[in-house]
C-alpha cells in the first residue's frame, strides 16, 4: 500500500510538473510581451522633438516614466485628463531622455530627465504622478525610486495611480498611512508592507499629500478628485463630461464593494499561459490623436494575453499626441507585417487620420481595419474595445477585463463565444501529454526492473 502511494504521488508529480512547468512558459512569454516588450528597432532621429511649452505661471505635474516599463494606462489617463484643463504644465519625466517603454509595446520620448526638470523648476513639482513601473531590475529603478523620495515634501502632491501604490510603498512613502492599490494585487502588498493600511472597499484613498487609486478606471476617479481638488469642481465635471465618463459618482463618492477573484481570474490566468496563437492586432499611431483611446486598446488586448499589438505609423517620425506628448511607431505601414487586425483609435480618426487610413488601406495587409471609436465619439473610450474584445475573444475572456479596468457602469453589452475554447482545448492536450509522458515513465520503470522484480512484486 505505501509503495501504491508514492507511485501515485510520483505520478502526480510528473503530471505537475509537466502541466505546470508548459504553463509557466506561457505565462512569461505573455508577461514579456506585456511587460516587457521593450523596443529592438532602432530609434528614428529625435530631432526637433521638443517638450511642450513650460509656463512658469502654471502649476507643474511630472508624470514619471521608468527606465525598463511603465504602465500604460497608468501613465496615459493621468496625462491626458491633467492635461485637459490647460491649467497645468503637464511633463512627461524619466531618468534620462531615451525612448521609455510603457506595457503592451508603446514607446514614448520623455519630455524631461529627473535633473534637467529639477533645473527648469528649481524645486520639486506641484504634483507628481506615479503610475505602475515594475521593478525588474533594481540598478535601473534605483533613480526613479531616489527621485520620487527626494520630491516627496508635503509641498508636493503625489499621486499613484493602481498598482503605482507598490512604488510608493517601495519609496517608504506609506508607512503608517491608509492607501488602496488594484484588487488583483493588495493582499499581495498587505503581505510585503504591513505598516500600511490597505483599504479594498474605496475607489481612491487621501491621506496628507499622498492621494491613492484602487485599479485602472479608478484611477481616473481619483485624477478627477484631484483636479476638484486643485481647481473646482466644475472644472472636474468638464473633464469627465468630455471623456464621456460614466461613473462621476465614485468621484464624489469612493465606496465601493470589494471586487473578489472567480472563475474570470482564472480563465485570465489560463489565457496568460496557454493561448499560444494569439490575435497579431495593430495600432494606427496618427497626429493629434487622443491619449486615452489609444490607452484603451493597449490595456484592452494586450493585457488580455490574448493579443500580440504592434504600433505602426506610416512614417518613422515622432508622432506627436493631441496634448503634445511624443510617441514612436515600430513598423510603417509600408513594411507593417501581416496582421489579424489593424485598429484605429479615436472619435475623430476619420477626419484626423484620413490620410493614413487612405494608405493603410492602399498598402497594408490586415484581415480586419476597425476605426474602433469613428461610430460612437461620445462614447467612454474603454466600452467599444471591451465589446470588440468579447467578439474576438469571449466572454469569460471579456467579462475579466471588464473587472481587470474595475469598470462598474452598465453601459457594456458584451457578445461572443461563452468561453476560450483553444486555451481550454489547449489546457486538455498538455494535460493528455502529461497523462502519456506519466504512462511512458512508468512503463521505462517496469521495464527496467525486469520480469524477475515485477513478479516479486
Amino acid at each position: 500500500m505505501k509503495k501504491l502511494v508514492v507511485r501515485l504521488a510520483v505520478y502526480v508529480l510528473i503530471f505537475a510538473v509537466f502541466v505546470g512547468g508548459v504553463g509557466y512558459l506561457g505565462f512569461v512569454r505573455s508577461d514579456n510581451d506585456f511587460f516587457k516588450n521593450v523596443r529592438h528597432e532602432p530609434v528614428p532621429s529625435l530631432h526637433g522633438v521638443k517638450p511642450p511649452k513650460y509656463d512658469p505661471n502654471k502649476p507643474t505635474v511630472a508624470v514619471l516614466l521608468a527606465n525598463v516599463d511603465t504602465e500604460v494606462f497608468d501613465f496615459m489617463i493621468p496625462y491626458d485628463l491633467l492635461s485637459r484643463t490647460n491649467a497645468f504644465n503637464v511633463f512627461a519625466v524619466a531618468p534620462d531622455k531615451n525612448v521609455k517603454t510603457l506595457s503592451g509595446g508603446l514607446d514614448v520620448v520623455p519630455h524631461y530627465s529627473y535633473k534637467e526638470l529639477d533645473k527648469l523648476l528649481g524645486k520639486s513639482p506641484d504634483i507628481i504622478v506615479v503610475p505602475y513601473m515594475p521593478i525588474y531590475d533594481e540598478k535601473k529603478y534605483q533613480p526613479t525610486r531616489e527621485w520620487i523620495q527626494q520630491h516627496s515634501s508635503s509641498k508636493t502632491t503625489i499621486l499613484s495611480i493602481c498598482s503605482g501604490s507598490e512604488n510608493l510603498a517601495d519609496a517608504g512613502l506609506l508607512k503608517g498611512k491608509s492607501a488602496t492599490t488594484h484588487w488583483q494585487g493588495i493582499s499581495l502588498l498587505s503581505k510585503q508592507y504591513p505598516d500600511t493600511h490597505w483599504k479594498e472597499d474605496v475607489r481612491y484613498v487621501h491621506e496628507g499629500n499622498i492621494l491613492t487609486s484602487a485599479g485602472q478606471t479608478a484611477g481616473i476617479d481619483a485624477v478627477l478628485y484631484l483636479i476638484a481638488q486643485k481647481l473646482g469642481e466644475p472644472m472636474s465635471k468638464k473633464i469627465s463630461n468630455e471623456i464621456s465618463y460614466p461613473s462621476y459618482h465614485f468621484v464624489q463618492n469612493p465606496k465601493v464593494e470589494p471586487i473578489q477573484k472567480d472563475i474570470y481570474f482564472v480563465t485570465f490566468l489560463l489565457n496568460l499561459s496557454f493561448k499560444w496563437n494569439k490575435t497579431k492586432a495593430g495600432v494606427l499611431l496618427y497626429n493629434d490623436m487622443d491619449e486615452i483611446a489609444l490607452s484603451s486598446i493597449f490595456d484592452t488586448y494586450a493585457a488580455t494575453g490574448t493579443t500580440k499589438v504592434l504600433t505602426v505609423s506610416n512614417s518613422d517620425a515622432p508622432i506627436a499626441t493631441k496634448n503634445h506628448l511624443n510617441i514612436v511607431a515600430r513598423h510603417q505601414i509600408s513594411n507593417a507585417p501581416r496582421l489579424d487586425k489593424m485598429i484605429i483609435p479615436g472619435g475623430n480618426a476619420k477626419s484626423l487620420a484620413a490620410a493614413d487610413v487612405k494608405l493603410w488601406s492602399e498598402k497594408g495587409n490586415a484581415k480586419e481595419t476597425l476605426l474602433i471609436h469613428s461610430d460612437s465619439p461620445n462614447r467612454y473610450a474603454f466600452e467599444e474595445p471591451l465589446e470588440d474584445l468579447a467578439k474576438q475573444e469571449d466572454l469569460l475572456t471579456a467579462k475579466h477585463a471588464v473587472k481587470r479596468f474595475e469598470y462598474r457602469a452598465n453601459g457594456i453589452h458584451l457578445e461572443g463565444k461563452p468561453f476560450p475554447l483553444e486555451t481550454y482545448d489547449n489546457v486538455l492536450l498538455i494535460g493528455l501529454l502529461a497523462l502519456l509522458v506519466t504512462f511512458f515513465i512508468v512503463q521505462l520503470k517496469k521495464a527496467s526492473h525486469g520480469p524477475a522484480d515485477h513478479n516479486s512484486n
